[in-house]
């Protein structure tokens, strides 16, 4: 990430998210929370690309994926859930350089099922839309 665009976000409010595993080798992501609602970014670097040097969908895929998860962790207070189904449409190409958004919601909560939506965004234009069922689960395993 350029240090133009890691000093956006920090002057923005934004603030590094700590992750392992796979969604470390995605990012870093970013975090804030306006109005009591949760917000992350993801600034798109080379490593993101597809062969066409756009973002590669599955980058899209998995931040939106990753911010439906935690907001439902967040807003529930359940630690452990599982991804049951994410539905992606794909509006607009990502470009190398952009500052994805999400702003995820959520739907409906029930006692084991949360229902999320979320649309990825770029300077206010919407690229990708989601929607996601995350199950919460007992434990970790």
């Amino acid at each position: 990430m350029t240090n133009k665009a890691a000093a956006r976000l920090k002057s923005d409010g934004w603030s590094i998210l700590e992750t392992t595993g796979f969604l470390h080798l995605i990012g870093p992501l970013w975090e804030r929370k306006v109005d009591g609602h949760y917000e992350f970014a993801l600034a798109t670097e080379d490593k993101h690309h597809n062969r066409r040097g756009m973002v590669q969908g599955g980058v899209m895929m998995t931040f939106a994926d990753r911010t439906c998860g935690m907001t439902a962790r967040y807003v529930s207070g359940k630690e452990f859930m599982a991804t049951v189904q994410l539905d992606t449409h794909f509006v607009e190409a990502g470009q190398i350089g952009d500052i994805l958004i999400s702003r995820p919601r959520v739907v409906r909560s029930t006692r084991s099922l949360i229902f999320m939506s979320t649309e990825v965004t770029v300077d206010g234009r919407c690229i990708v839309m989601a929607n996601g069922v995350f199950k919460i689960l007992k434990g970790p395993g």
